[in-house]
């Protein structure tokens, strides 16, 4: 298991660039603004500290304007608005949103512009902007780590494939791909996991769409199977570790005692399949997938069949 890592803040020129498109935001001041830090996760809507109320003001956070501040500001005179704007923006806040497409006054905007902090406007309503602006804040402060293994997913489940150097994981994938499956990332999978939310996995940007086979080298993989042959991202459902045939004894034949795997705190089922010659270790870890999915549905074939098998002994017992 890699390092776990979770980001302390996050720049505001990050959060505009990756943000922009879904939370529809437009720069409506200059660039100075930019390198101020995000440094929760989350967003505030500054009515009371506009009122002069600073005691619980929570500045380090997106603050984020609709019409109830904006009526406030109209309240007040010119004189009073600049005053508290200024406030405001004397109190190191990251940045300032306005929701709805309204318009910034341009006395305010130079307060902003003059503090060095950054206005953005956006179409939203202010509880939809919001809410969509929490769960990206919540993506993004969210702790990550890396695995070793191939990540796929195989009729809507999650698998990731770990094991020796050499024990077949490409091979194992690669005929998953033919089966149908979509790679999500090859020997490095990142793993992250909001608050909250299901653990997904993902790959690196640059090794987005390839994998390595050994003696082949790096290949296409949506050239050769197709786009539905990849996914960026996927949630993880299951662990498959593939262990040499000679620890076969080792393995648990009926699948009765359940193993977990843990990452970032999260507990994933793990399924131990021996590789050896002969054995189509694709087909294998395609029927581990499936019956994962069974078991999310609440049937568990192991348990069952003990079930079965322990009432049809009691039946036979002398009363």
């Amino acid at each position: 298991m890699g390092k776990v890592k979770r980001i302390e803040h996050l720049l505001v020129k990050d959060f505009y660039s990756r943000h922009q498109e879904h939370l529809q935001l437009e720069l409506l001041s200059d660039e100075s603004g930019l390198s101020r830090r995000i440094s929760e996760p989350s967003t505030n809507r500054p009515g009371l500290a506009l009122a002069g109320f600073y005691l619980y003001f929570a500045y380090k956070r997106i603050q984020v304007m609709g019409n109830s501040e904006f009526a406030y500001l109209v309240s007040l005179t010119e004189r009073e608005q600049i005053k508290r704007f200024k406030e405001m923006c004397g109190c190191e806040i990251p940045c300032i949103v306005v929701c709805r497409n309204r318009r910034m006054p341009k006395g305010l905007l130079e307060i902003a512009n003059a503090a060095g902090v950054a206005v953005f406007r956006t179409t939203m309503d202010t509880m939809r902007f919001i809410n969509n602006c929490t769960l990206w804040m919540d993506w993004e402060f969210a702790s990550t780590t890396t695995e070793h293994g191939c990540m796929v997913d195989v009729k809507g489940i999650g698998v990731l494939i770990k094991g020796e150097s050499g024990s077949g994981k490409s091979e194992a994938v690669l005929g998953l791909l033919e089966r149908g499956a979509a790679l999500v990332a090859d020997d490095v999978v990142h793993f992250r996991a909001p608050e909250g939310r299901d653990l997904e996995g993902t790959s690196s940007e640059l090794g987005r769409f390839h994998m390595e086979v050994r003696g082949i080298g790096i290949v296409n993989v949506p050239l050769l199977f197709g786009a539905a042959s990849m996914r960026v991202t996927k949630k993880l459902d299951l662990v498959v570790v593939l262990k040499p045939l000679k620890e076969l004894n080792n393995v648990d034949r009926l699948g009765v005692e359940e193993q977990f795997y843990t990452v970032l705190g999260k507990e994933v089922p793990l399924i131990d399949i021996p590789v050896g010659p002969g054995r189509d270790t694709a087909r294998l870890v395609e029927v581990a997938a499936l019956e994962q999915k069974l078991r999310t549905f609440g049937h568990h074939s192991a348990v069952e069949f003990s079930r079965n098998l322990m009432l049809k002994l009691q039946s036979q017992l002398p009363v």
